[in-house]
């Protein structure tokens, strides 16, 4: 094996290494160390090395860490195993181009100076992730930000620049010792960058951004553990009315919440009387009903839908991010379809400036599945809303890290925000995260339950609620000025 094949073999492993840095194993400090080895291979790799690496790296990152997108193609898409994985592979190759990416960027600018490549290398790699989560629609997911919820103290820097902010923070660390390993005399400006940003973040976390409003609230989230597999069948679907129906007279509350699609059935199509039965179970009929339902517009255009039912009238939340190839079919792509049999997967987006819905006291900000890996679309119901709900139904997953790293994701959605994250889900993790990113509560997965408890509502705003991801690109165009005007003088 050529020594670059070894290099690269070595950059896969450490990015397969990383997901123990992510829920469920939360070995935070594991991607600082592994995003410094890459720095480390990045630090006299040419531009096109530096990028095969960050490509390899990338690659072991995502095989390992989404490998859960094959069970949802074959398991419960219905695509052909060889198909299936041939399509995950090649999706998890989409992904690893953005490290890749970075690697390139850095390996073109790099100038040889500690306080130059530092920052340098920090930025590249956040201005990697950052596209990734909008280009192409978008996939965020294992941001090296989402590693660093709590007990990390880098955490405490979600409310100042949001998840980019605080992967940019971990990034500065890690690259500050790896390209300063081989030489003893840095070590002194990587410890003080490290000491500084974590005392930093330790001492963010101890800030009250937002303030408790209202009386506590008695919620009861329904997690109705309704197989994937048979979730569509016709002969299920009493199953399906009986169980929520069951859980919902057992566990009454102010708000009562039930998951993604929780029945598999359109808005119309749900019997008047069974409808009626569910909303006295929140308290009576005084409470609210939240509803996880599909729902058709006059146009005839169907929506994945929250419904809100209370003592006034019935208010909605349509899904706006919508899954590529799940809900909706890109206009090059329909032949998938022969591929994929998914239910009500031809949804149309919702309006992007919804407000919230005003539920049993409080403005409750809705979004579905994973729409709350994009926090700077949550933002957009702040800082008027005073809880979030997140709606979900991770069964197309199976029992895989997809559970466990999508309750990280609403972690740090309520660090970010400061307010309480109620997640309701129909096979787990239906749990209650507090305004600080710590689970207050949860069901185990794959079981029948009802989480009931009280929460608060909070008001106010953190800084990323004001300003999105302004801060931290303002941090990454800073660390690629120097280096960028160096290279045009060196043009000169």
């Amino acid at each position: 094996m050529s020594g670059s094949a070894r290099l690269g073999a070595l950059a896969f492993l450490l990015g397969a290494a990383s997901v123990l840095g992510f829920a469920p194993f939360e070995l935070f400090p594991v991607p600082l160390l592994t995003l410094a080895a890459l720095a480390w291979l990045w630090r006299a790799a040419t531009p096109r090395a530096a990028a095969l690496q960050g490509f390899a790296f990338g690659l072991g990152l995502f095989l390992a860490g989404v490998s859960w997108v094959y069970v949802s193609l074959h398991v419960f898409g219905g695509m052909p195993a060889p198909l299936a994985a041939l399509a995950a592979c090649l999706f998890c190759c989409l992904l690893a181009l953005f490290p890749a990416l970075a690697g390139y960027v850095f390996g073109r600018l790099r100038r040889g100076r500690l306080l130059v490549d530092a920052p340098l290398a920090a930025a590249a790699w956040t201005l990697s992730e950052w596209l990734r989560g909008w280009l192409f629609s978008g996939f965020p997911w294992l941001a090296f930000g989402y590693a660093q919820t709590p007990p990390s103290p880098l955490a405490g820097w979600a409310p100042l620049l949001g998840v980019y902010g605080v992967g940019f923070a971990a990034a500065l660390i890690a690259v500050s010792w790896g390209l300063t390993f081989h030489q003893r005399r840095h070590w002194p400006a990587a410890a003080a960058v490290s000491v500084a940003l974590l005392a930093a973040g330790a001492g963010l976390m101890r800030i009250e951004w937002t303030q408790p409003a209202g009386a506590p609230l008695s919620v009861s989230l329904l997690q109705g553990n309704i197989e994937q597999s048979l979730k569509w069948r016709p002969e299920r679907l009493q199953l399906s009315m009986d169980t929520y129906l069951r859980l919902a007279r057992a566990h009454p509350a102010d708000l009562l919440i039930l998951p993604e699609t929780a029945l598999p059935l359109m808005l119309d199509q749900l019997p008047r009387d069974y409808l009626a039965e569910l909303r006295r179970a929140a308290r009576g009929g005084q409470g609210a009903l939240l509803l996880g339902i599909a729902a058709q517009d006059l146009h005839g255009r169907y929506f994945n839908s929250a419904v809100g039912f209370g003592p006034g009238e019935v208010q909605a939340y349509r899904k706006r991010h919508l899954v590529p190839f799940g809900e909706f079919t890109p206009p090059a792509f329909a032949w998938t379809l022969a591929l994929l049999r998914i239910p009500m997967s031809n949804f149309s987006p919702g309006a992007a400036g919804q407000a919230p819905l005003a539920l049993a006291g409080q403005r409750v900000a809705v979004n579905i599945c994973y729409e709350d890996v994009f926090g700077e679309e949550l933002i957009r119901a702040l800082p008027e809303a005073t809880l979030l709900v997140n709606l979900s139904n991770t069964a197309w997953f199976g029992d895989s890290l997809a559970q466990p790293q999508h309750l990280q994701i609403a972690r740090m959605r309520a660090l970010e925000t400061g307010r309480a994250m109620l997640r309701a889900t129909n096979t787990g993790m239906t749990a209650i995260v507090g305004p600080r990113g710590r689970v207050e509560r949860v069901l185990p997965p794959f079981g029948e339950g009802a989480l009931v408890a009280e929460v608060r509502g909070h008001t106010g705003a953190t800084p990323y609620v004001r300003w999105g991801n302004a801060g931290v690109l303002l941090l990454v165009v800073a660390g690629l000025a120097v280096p960028l005007a160096g290279l045009r003088r060196g043009a000169h």
